[in-house]
């Protein structure tokens, strides 16, 4: 029996072929060359059962001025949506993420009108952005995951704890490092107050008048050790945790390292706290 080769996916190859995909399927090229092909073939009155009144009128007044210019200007948009298609939709992606100004007196290129209103219920464009944007993340995803274990522990925590845990692993593996933090340190203080005895819970609810952050019950637990049986070690460990979380919060982005070992210090905190 022959040994079975391994299937190696090769994520270049991938991308490639979504590439040419859709660049052979860019939304509008074939519009665009179907209009060029029926003013070309004398066929252009067929597009007044397509386009609206308004729109026909226009382009058959610029079709009768200038045949040859107007076959060729469609031709040309044609070829622009092609070759253009992966940076619009890319675009179109930072035009829902990023902060956008009320204009910059510039106007966006006619193809790219076109092709955006053509679009608009298809949304290739947005699908393309994403299929690129993911394929491109796998391979720092899977080094980033050979850097984590499985975080094992003796007691179930809350659905909530769990969730967390699951965001906050995701946000390190796909490069949202500032979140990956902050997630962290949701999670420890929700697995925190799952922890807290009755009486050492109903004492921080009152104290902080149920806003107590993370680095309260901190101080709260370091304080009453062996009141909560939580493991002497955690404490510090958590602190790192508040500590790269409160860095995310208050001091800007910050680096994959430090993304890692906050996420790192975090499954070693929940593994202590959940111990016994």
């Amino acid at each position: 029996m022959k040994p079975v080769a391994p299937v190696t996916i090769d994520i270049q190859r991938l991308h490639e072929q979504l590439l040419r995909m859709w660049t052979d399927s860019a939304p509008g090229r074939e519009f665009c060359e179907a209009i060029a092909e029926l003013a070309r073939t004398g066929r252009f009155a067929q597009l007044r059962e397509i386009l609206p009144a308004v729109v026909y009128n226009e382009m058959w007044e610029r079709y009768r001025n200038d045949p040859v210019a107007f076959i060729a200007g469609w031709k040309k948009l044609a070829q622009e949506m092609q070759q253009g298609f992966v940076q619009h939709a890319r675009q179109r992606i930072t035009s829902l993420t990023r902060l956008q100004p009320p204009g910059n007196g510039t106007d966006p290129p006619a193809w790219q009108e076109i092709q955006r209103a053509l679009d608009a219920q298809r949304n290739d464009l947005l699908r393309a952005a994403f299929a690129l944007e993911m394929l491109e993340m796998i391979e720092p995803a899977v080094m980033r995951a050979t850097h984590l274990r499985e975080c094992v522990v003796n007691q179930a925590s809350s659905a909530d704890a769990d969730r967390y845990l699951d965001e906050a692993t995701r946000c390190y593996l796909f490069g949202l490092f500032t979140a990956c933090a902050v997630m962290c340190r949701s999670l420890l203080e929700e697995a925190m107050r799952e922890k807290l005895a009755p009486t050492l819970g109903r004492l921080i609810r009152t104290r902080y008048r149920n806003t107590a952050t993370l680095g309260n019950l901190l101080h709260e637990v370091n304080n009453n050790l062996q009141l909560t049986g939580i493991d002497s070690g955690f404490p510090r460990i958590a602190n790192m945790v508040n500590d790269a979380g409160r860095k995310a919060v208050h001091q800007g982005a910050i680096s994959e390292d430090d993304a890692r070992e906050c996420l790192q210090n975090t499954r070693a905190a929940i593994e202590l706290l959940l111990r016994k």
